[in-house]
């Protein structure tokens, strides 16, 4: 039997304010409450991008358009701009859209795996499909 990746939804700080609680709850409903670890508030969640991932240019559906995609990219598609070693070709280049280019690799999206960002972005996706 295969199992779902380990996901971990990490939450700053035990002391949810009552404008958090509710973001809180949503994250027991959509990933399961044994899914979500809390992390003190002053750890810094940003990481580098993880060698041979390319989830953040798998799993997600992207409208703007991408060199090789005017139409942008369907959720679960690789983009075109995706290299071989799972690196983006245009990185840092002014052509790359505005939304990958704000995109911060994090423990929380990413994981410890390509598939833990694969099934989060997913999911992501997912609970956002029009």
């Amino acid at each position: 039997m295969r199992h779902a990746p380990s996901l971990f939804i990490f939450v700053r700080g035990k002391d949810v304010a009552a404008g958090q609680l509710s973001a809180e709850k949503s994250l027991h409903a959509w990933f399961g409450a044994e899914a979500v670890e809390y992390a003190p508030s002053n750890m810094n969640l940003k990481m580098n991008c993880r060698p041979q991932c390319g989830a953040c240019c798998t799993a997600p559906s992207i409208s703007s358009p991408i060199p090789g995609m005017p139409n942008g990219k369907p959720a679960g598609v690789p983009c075109v701009q995706l290299m071989e070693d799972l690196r983006c070709a245009i990185f840092g280049q002014p052509e790359r859209p505005a939304c990958c280019s704000g995109l911060q690799a994090s423990a929380e999206m990413c994981g410890d795996s390509r598939e833990a960002g694969m099934f989060y972005l997913t999911r992501l996706e997912q609970l956002t499909a029009p």
